[in-house]
Order: C-alpha cells, then sequence, then structure tokens
C-alpha cells in the first residue's frame, strides 16, 4: 500500500487495518455460522477503530482530532470486550484470540499517547494564544 493519506502514513493506523482483517478471518473461519451479537459488535467495533483514525487525523482541530482519536481508542476497548464475551461463551479460546489481544492492547496505548500529545499541544497553543492576546490588551 502507497501512502497517499496522512492517517496511512500512521503505524497506529497501519496496525488497526491488520487487527481488521485478523477479525475478519475469525469471524468467517472460526465462528462461521455463529449466531451471536457480540459477532457483529466485534465487526463493527474493529472497523469503527480504523475509520476513526482516519477521520480523526483529517480535523484541523487539535481538540476534534483527539476527540475521534478517543472514540477509536474506545472502539479497540470494545473489540477486546467483545473477545471476552466470546471466551466466556465458549465459542473460542483465549490461545486463539491471543494474537488480537495483543494487537488492541498496542493500539490502545498507541492511542492514548497520541491523544496525550494532542491534548498538550491544544493546551500550549491555547495558552500561547491567551497570552499573547492578554499582552496586546495591556499594552494598549
Amino acid at each position: 500500500m502507497n501512502p497517499e493519506f496522512d492517517h496511512e502514513k500512521l503505524d497506529v493506523y497501519r496496525l488497526s487495518i491488520e487487527f481488521l482483517a485478523w477479525v475478519g478471518t475469525l469471524i468467517d473461519d472460526r465462528l462461521k455460522g455463529t449466531r451471536l451479537s457480540v459477532i457483529k459488535h466485534l465487526d463493527e467495533s474493529s472497523t469503527s477503530v480504523a475509520l476513526n483514525i482516519a477521520e480523526g487525523n483529517g480535523k484541523r482541530s487539535l481538540l476534534d482530532r483527539a476527540r475521534f482519536l478517543d472514540i477509536a481508542r474506545g472502539s479497540a476497548l470494545e473489540s477486546a470486550a467483545c473477545l471476552d464475551v466470546l471466551i466466556a461463551r465458549r465459542k473460542v479460546e483465549s490461545v486463539d484470540v491471543r494474537m488480537g489481544k495483543t494487537s488492541l492492547v498496542r493500539i490502545v496505548s498507541m492511542l492514548t499517547k497520541l491523544i496525550e500529545t494532542l491534548l498538550v499541544r491544544s493546551a500550549s497553543t491555547s495558552t500561547s494564544t491567551s497570552t499573547s492576546t492578554h499582552a496586546r490588551t495591556n499594552e494598549s
């Protein structure tokens, strides 16, 4: 894949696409014919991770970008919970989902760090903006 969009250059986006593909294989192979609502939730939440990273990365506002990445983070956590439900319902063994859970831990960690960075940058931008506005007001 030759990156053409900024989000395609993000390691967390590429990892989320790999996880999405892994989920597709799990659903199509291991869980084929299983009728549980959690499978639909897993499919949707794994898709949501990638979609929200892409959409968020395109936002100009740092706070908007952080909000979408936070939604992606929540969807990754939801995906992890879906895998736990499948284990609890005895549809898969924990060893069957280890790779997916490992990917999700990395995705959540990467998103958490990105969000923190964006929030710090946003706070420093708003502080410098209000400081310069305050300075101009006092100079008048």
